[in-house]
């Protein structure tokens, strides 16, 4: 019988290889690490830090793919206490409240595609309420300059991100227990697992021959892999401060940068697990743009930080910064839309699953959606049936 290869191991890979696996085709998933989860790995403790938000949006396919198969596991939501400490700086201080007009804009539907969310929500609320709004979606675009992208993107991304009650929510512990539960199914399922298996392209055309293969890794390594300068997308570059700081009753919960994208989040406030008693985990994400350095990012973090985080300097128990450039998911510019990304089928058997490929969704719903996809496509050049798969829009997939 062929069998199904993967290669990458993350969100994506795990996805497709569970929804192959389900209709009983040979499975078999190589990853290069000897870890599975890709980007979405959680660090060993003590502060169980992940490469930016970890959060799972409820709304969507994935959500209703992960349910089903009970592998959503706990979550966090925000508590409602904590809510209430969401600041915003604007004009250089910190508030409770945001712009009427990025309220309003968050309540908009039918932004065009063709043109840019800051001259479209100009148009609507005025300039000062557009680039609050745009700021506003750093958190979310991980993009230097939300408003240049497509006001439809944007848009779509505001309304979700702003709805009431918060549709996000985070898997207590971080992204390593949901890819345990994930893994463990595929186990279940006797998914062939091969770690610390790196794939060439030579490995590739040899696992081809055998069945289709499915390339569920970071855009740039399926490009080298299959040789395809085809395979591009715009991304962000987001520079990561994570902070353990020794408790202090008062701290926000968020800062939300209106004055230029940047998000401060302290995690611990819905998951007190990431770090140990008395302590609390803070992650600082502030946009780069194109050759702008690092230490840019940095001296503005320190900057909300000394607004909102008073005597932290004093109080911090351990640092680490990074630096995530090309790795956090699309951004569709005017007159794109996700079905211009780089297509899921690629010909020939082969197909490709990740964050940056032509599948709908949010941040990791992405990887998730066109895991699924990726799948759904496999077992139909094999000629089975799918199983308790949600329906998913492969029209330019």
């Amino acid at each position: 019988m062929q069998r199904i290869h993967i290669v990458g191991g993350g969100l994506a890979g795990l996805t497709a290889a569970i929804t192959a696996a389900e209709s009983r085709v040979p499975v078999t998933l190589h990853e290069a690490h000897r870890t599975l989860g890709g980007r979405a790995r959680t660090a060993e403790g003590p502060y169980l830090t992940n490469e930016g938000p970890h959060a799972l949006y409820r709304r969507g396919p994935h959500w209703t793919w992960l349910e089903k198969r009970k592998l959503l596991g706990p979550l966090a939501s925000v508590p409602l206490l904590e809510g209430t400490r969401f600041l915003f700086r604007r004009n250089g201080a910190l508030r409770r409240t945001p712009p009427l007009a990025l309220l309003r804009l968050a309540r908009r539907r039918g932004a065009p595609v063709d043109t840019d969310f800051l001259s479209w929500a100009t148009r609507q609320t005025g300039e000062e309420g557009a680039r609050a709004a745009a700021h506003y979606m750093g958190v979310a675009l991980f993009h230097h300059d939300p408003g240049s992208l497509s006001a439809a993107f944007v848009q779509e991304r505001l309304r979700r991100a702003t709805a009431l009650p918060p549709e996000a929510h985070y898997p207590i512990g971080g992204w390593a227990q949901l890819v345990e539960r994930m893994a463990a199914r595929a186990w279940d399922l006797g998914v062939r697992i091969e770690t610390a298996r790196r794939i060439d392209s030579g490995a590739l055309a040899d696992l081809a021959r055998n069945g289709p293969v499915i390339v569920a890794t970071h855009l740039d390594a399926a490009r080298t892999l299959l040789d395809d300068p085809t395979l591009a997308w715009d991304s962000g570059r987001t520079a990561l401060i994570d902070l353990a700081l020794r408790t202090r009753r008062g701290d926000p919960f968020i800062i939300s940068d209106l004055d230029a994208p940047g998000w401060i989040e302290r995690f611990t406030a819905q998951d007190p697990t990431l770090a140990p008693a008395g302590e609390q985990l803070i992650q600082s994400q502030i946009p780069l743009a194109p050759g702008t350095p690092r230490a840019d990012a940095v001296l503005r973090a320190e900057e909300l930080l000394d607004l909102g985080f008073p005597g932290w300097r004093d109080r911090t128990t351990w640092r680490r910064e990074a630096l995530a450039s090309g790795r956090t998911g699309a951004v569709d510019r005017p007159g794109t839309t996700w079905r211009d990304r780089p297509a899921v089928d690629r010909g020939n058997g082969i197909l490709l699953a990740g964050d940056q490929v032509a599948a709908p969704g949010l941040l990791s719903e992405v990887a998730f959606n066109s895991g699924i996809a990726a799948a759904v496509l496999a077992l139909g050049l094999l000629g089975k049936p799918v199983r308790d798969t949600p329906r998913l829009d492969l029209k330019g997939a």
